[in-house]
Formats: structure tokens, sequence, C-alpha cells
């Protein structure tokens, strides 16, 4: 069970709990105020990052993580984030009924081609605060062009994004009040990404689960090595079979959708000192 699960859940999926998703960002100034300047401030917010995420690799062990350790306390409190697999994001959009395409600033800022797989997911339509967020982007404010989605046109487009190996993942803007599912991956610039996985600076929670794979099923084709954005499976050398590193694997479920066998499956995270044995035995 992860921290926020036992701050904002009760125990729960926090992001499955409707109480998450219950803000109207019209009348809450305060999250109103983080999102737009969050937006609106990407790219010198996304400089300032990296700039000082390289000044802290510089410094010696003690220091580097305490600033680490500090930075994520900090983003905990604002804008975090988990990977969720896809059977999960479908329960979201029974709770965040609104779903709305919007431009991705990772990608915007990071100049790779956005196909429209950010969405602003809230109770409520919030059209008004995404026209003033992105009205300095290319593609604002034409608010034409924040297309609002059916829960089977936001499935269809997360599963067109998994296809090409971008995971899934909700978004705080306040916490835990959840804004936004993100489909990304590091070639596509997600700075979340490269903050938590090159830099190590979590700001985003493992998922609650865990990839293994089959070894009677698995053919060895390294198609899930190519599709996972955590870099978390390899082809064991003396088997030729998919291992899973526990340690890498945030639990996204992304590797599922490359496999034709079906060779992939999620399992409770809990269990994994049970993974950690079998990643093991496995590479022996």
């Amino acid at each position: 069970m992860c921290q926020f699960c036992v701050q904002h859940g009760d125990g729960k999926s926090w992001y499955l709990q409707a109480s998450t998703y219950a803000f109207d960002l019209d009348s809450d100034l305060k999250r109103r105020e983080y999102l737009l300047d969050f937006v609106k401030d990407f790219g010198r917010g996304r400089t300032f990052a990296l700039t000082n995420l390289d000044r802290l690799e510089r410094l010696p062990a003690p220091l580097r993580d305490l600033g680490r350790s500090a930075a994520s306390a900090r983003m905990k409190l604002y804008h975090y984030g988990q990977p969720v697999p896809i059977e999960e994001c479908e329960a979201i959009f029974d709770i965040a009924t609104s779903v709305v395409r919007i431009p991705c600033p990772c990608r915007y800022e990071a100049g790779t081609k956005d196909e429209g797989y950010c969405l602003a997911i809230t109770t409520k339509p919030i059209d008004a605060v995404l026209g003033e967020a992105f009205a300095d982007y290319e593609v604002g404010p034409d608010l034409a062009k924040f297309e609002h989605l059916t829960k089977e046109q936001a499935v269809a487009l997360l599963r067109r994004a998994e296809s090409e190996g971008c995971m899934h993942s909700v978004w705080t803007f306040v916490t835990p009040f959840i804004g936004a599912i993100c489909n990304c991956n590091l070639a596509s610039g997600c700075m979340a990404m490269r903050i938590t996985v090159e830099h190590q600076t979590p700001i985003m929670l493992k998922g609650h689960y865990l990839a293994r794979a089959d070894l009677g099923e698995c053919v060895g084709c390294a198609e899930c090595v190519e599709r996972c954005p955590f870099s978390a499976i390899t082809i064991g050398p003396g088997h030729k079979r998919a291992v899973v590193d526990a340690e890498k694997c945030f639990g996204c479920g992304v590797c599922r959708s490359a496999c034709e066998y079906g060779a992939l499956s999620l399992h409770e995270r809990e269990s994994a000192p049970e993974d950690l044995l079998f990643a093991a035995s496995a590479t022996a």
C-alpha cells in the first residue's frame, strides 16, 4: 500500500476514490491558480528543475540525497503522480466524467511531436480554465482544440498511446486532488520520468503492481523490452526469456500490450519479495 493510499485513500487505492476528484476549479482559487501557473510557467520551471538537478548531482552523496528527498517531499504537496494500468484508468473515467484532450506541456517544451495524449480529468468541465492556461501556447486559446472525449474515446486513446510505449499516470494539482492523466515515456520528453528515473529524484510513486513474465509462455521475442517505459525488462542470458527487474518496474502494465503470447501479467506490489526471488532465480 502506497503512502497516498494511507493518507488520502483510507487504505484503498487513492486514485479510485471519488473524493480525490471532487473539486471545482472555478471556485477553488488555490488549485485554479496552481494549475494556471504550472502550465504558463512550465518552460521556466523545466529549465530551473533540470539546471538544479544537474548541480545537485555534483554534490557529495549525503548532500545530494538530502536534496533529492527535500525536492520529492515538496512535490508531494503539490504535483505528484503514479502510474496506473489501463483497466484502472477505465474506472477513473467513471469517476472523473469530464475528459478533455489537452496539449502536453512536456512535449511542447521538449519539441517532440504531440499526438494529443494528455487528458484533463475533472468532475465538471473546466474549459475556461484550460483556455486561460494554454493561451500562450501555439494551440491556444482556441477552445475547439480542447476536445471533450467519451469514456470509450478516452480508453481508445490510451490504448493507442500504450501501443507506442507510453505509460498512463495520474497527476495531482495540489495533492490529493487529481486533474490529469498523462500518457508518456522518456522519448516523448516526459519531465516526471526524467526527474524520477534519470535524476533519481522521485516525483511519482511506483504503481501498485509489478509485472511478471511467465517463462512457460514467453518465447523471448523481446517486444516487451522495447515497450517498457522504465527499461525494467531484459532477456535472460541463459534461457532467453523475459525477466522483470522488480526494483525498476513501476507497474504501469504497458509491457502486456506488446506480448501476443500473453506471457506478462500484473500482480500486487505487496508480493515484491516473491517477485525479487523470482527475478533472481530466473537470471541464474
